[in-house]
């Protein structure tokens, strides 16, 4: 019998050649693994019949985080070139980033735009905390954000091997992403067209909340046994009305893993 605990359970082949490096189009003719508990049936049918398998009353949550143009590429005072992703604001206008190439406590790094950064702390796990600067000035995280939207780039899956083209702005966001936040985007809801939308929101309850997820997503479980990976804390917030709505609803339907993750952690505290 296989160990949940044990990483090499969950070990698969994967060919590269099914691994999608672009989205399909029109997005909700992607496929869709229909498991039914009742009948222990497995229907393969696609995204755009999603409302054919949909139970009735149920309360539909989607996640409206927006992903950054989190990936920069710039230079040290020495010269050297260094890439960096944002993953997520602290205290103070410090940010946690991953930076590849080297960096010590005091190094100071030049990006487009007359953006630098100031290395603050360098973590263990390869972290490091920054803070960044206009002109030398400090600025807040919406003005970093207005600064990664002319001179960042979407940091793509690795799996996906390629670069973000101009494409990617478009499909590597939600439809109704709202609130700027996340390093990846929340995948499963980008299978939603206008059309689907607009039919789930006719026919169900659905709300929003925000969980912006990290860096940490890209990390792979290097571990032996899962409980000694390392997991990177995520942002999250649930306002007032989907609070209301995740207490009475008789049954949720979670859009993805970030909003399963999120709808847990608040049930359990």
């Amino acid at each position: 019998m296989l160990d949940p605990l044990k990483t090499s359970s969950y070990d698969y082949d994967l060919p590269k050649e099914l691994i999608a490096t672009k989205p399909v189009s029109p997005a909700d003719s992607a496929r869709l693994l229909v498991y039914n508990r009742t009948t222990d049936t497995i229907t393969h049918t696609t995204f755009k019949s999603l409302m054919d398998v949909l139970p009735e009353n149920i309360s539909i949550f989607l996640n409206d985080t927006k992903v950054i143009k989190a990936r920069i590429f710039g230079t040290k005072e020495s010269g050297g070139k260094i890439e960096l992703l944002l993953n997520k604001p602290l205290f103070m206008d410090r940010y946690l980033v991953m930076i590849r190439g080297k960096v010590k406590v005091g190094t100071k790094l030049s990006f487009d735009e007359n953006l630098t950064a100031e290395v603050l702390e360098v973590n263990e796990d390869g972290s490091r905390v920054v803070k960044f600067f206009k002109d030398e000035k400090n600025i807040d995280f919406l003005e970093l954000v207005e600064l990664l939207n002319k001179i960042g780039h979407l940091p793509l899956p690795p799996y996906m091997n390629r670069e973000d083209e101009k494409e990617d702005e478009k499909d590597y966001q939600t439809l109704f992403a709202k609130n700027y936040g996340a390093v990846a985007a929340p995948t499963a809801s980008l299978h939603f067209t206008p059309e689907l939308l607009e039919k789930i929101n006719d026919k169900y309850e659905v709300n929003y909340l925000t969980l912006h997820v990290g860096a940490g997503t890209f990390k792979p479980v290097d571990a032996e046994e899962i409980l000694n990976h390392p997991m990177h804390s995520e942002y999250f917030e649930i306002g007032i009305e989907a609070k209301k709505a995740l207490d009475n609803a008789q049954k949720v339907l979670a859009v993805g893993t970030t909003v399963t993750r999120t709808v847990e952690y608040y049930a359990r505290t």
